[in-house]
């Protein structure tokens, strides 16, 4: 099985746990990012999803992120304003993320020594962190050979 169809599979599975609903589009549009080497932006999404249903409009993208992004399936790179999928949703805590410069592909990291240093320290500081999002970019291994 394929890591695409691996998380998509985990996807339906989290969403039936929750009981919250995982549509055709909602489901198109994680198997387009799930399938991607990078990070997608919505608007490579809604062109690619656009010639599988000509009713697709940006609402329909943004909703689509959405919800995945609320579920902990995709991560929005807030850098480089694209997505990529989570390959480990189970995790509901912070993450950093490692982005290639080059090639652009992804890794997501689970340090939770540094989600819990940040968070100590913006409590002492009477700070309410209400999202953290942690990227490094540089060059993968790949790409520096």
């Amino acid at each position: 099985m394929s890591d695409a169809s691996s998380l998509i599979l985990q996807a339906e599975q989290q969403c039936q746990h929750r009981g919250v609903r995982f549509t055709p589009i909602r489901r198109r549009v994680l198997e387009m990012i799930a399938s991607a080497d990078g990070g997608l932006k919505a608007y490579d999404l809604l062109d690619e999803l656009a010639v599988e249903h000509a009713s697709a409009r940006p609402p329909t993208i943004y909703r689509a992120l959405d919800f995945l992004i609320e579920q902990g399936l995709v991560h929005r790179i807030e850098s480089l304003n694209s997505y990529v999928a989570c390959p480990c949703p189970e995790h509901a805590h912070g993450f950093q993320l490692l982005i290639c410069r080059v090639c652009g592909r992804v890794e997501e990291l689970h340090l939770d020594d540094v989600n819990a240093q940040l968070a100590s320290r913006a409590r002492s500081l009477g700070f309410r962190v209400e999202r953290q999002t942690i990227e490094l970019l540089g060059t993968c291994e790949g790409c520096a050979t």
